[in-house]
């Protein structure tokens, strides 16, 4: 028998300064089985860094063919296609021909370093992809926070991310390892 997804919800308010963005979303995110907390968190952090009306979570892990989160305009087309992880760089290419700006945050420590030591020649030929860092204690802090029903509190002022839940606050510094157009 298949395991399903496991569903959280999350009421995320959402102050983003740098974007001059403030929005409060109700969100539902469904785990699947082979997912760990900190991936799913992480998927959390994306919509905190890009919150917008359009932006959805793909369907998971098992399709193939969707992101981890996207927009997409009144068209249909998709305006941002986000992965996390260390996505293949076969897969981005693909995105940034399917997506007008395509971002990876990439998390795992020393397997991420080696992840964009790896591929980042190939990579910074993207012009749509941006790449994003986040340090191991960060996405670790940010996993211990995962619950079936969370209220959450985001903050994003000069590309630092504040979290607060409850009495617990995690302040959250991305790196920026490439931006889009090449820049980093």
């Amino acid at each position: 028998m298949a395991l399903k997804a496991t569903v959280f919800r999350a009421t995320l308010a959402v102050s983003d300064l740098d974007r001059q963005h403030y929005a409060t979303y109700s969100l539902s995110l469904a785990r699947h089985p082979s997912e760990t907390d900190e991936r799913m968190m992480v998927r959390l952090l994306a919509f905190v860094l890009f919150a917008s009306e359009q932006l959805a979570f793909g369907r998971g892990l098992s399709t193939e063919d969707e992101p981890d989160l996207w927009e997409k305009d009144l068209t249909g087309a998709v305006t941002c296609w986000i992965e996390v992880g260390l996505p293949d760089p076969r897969r981005l290419r693909q995105a940034s021909g399917r997506a007008d700006s395509v971002v990876v945050l990439a998390y795992g420590g020393r397997p991420a370093g080696i992840w964009w030591q790896t591929h980042r020649a190939e990579l910074s030929a993207l012009d749509k992809l941006a790449v994003i860092e986040l340090a191991s204690a960060d996405t670790a802090a940010l996993a211990s926070l995962a619950q079936r029903s969370m209220q959450i509190e985001a903050t994003v002022q000069d590309e630092l991310i504040w979290l607060h839940v409850g009495e617990t606050t995690l302040e959250i510094r991305p790196v920026w390892l490439q931006r889009a157009g090449g820049d980093q």
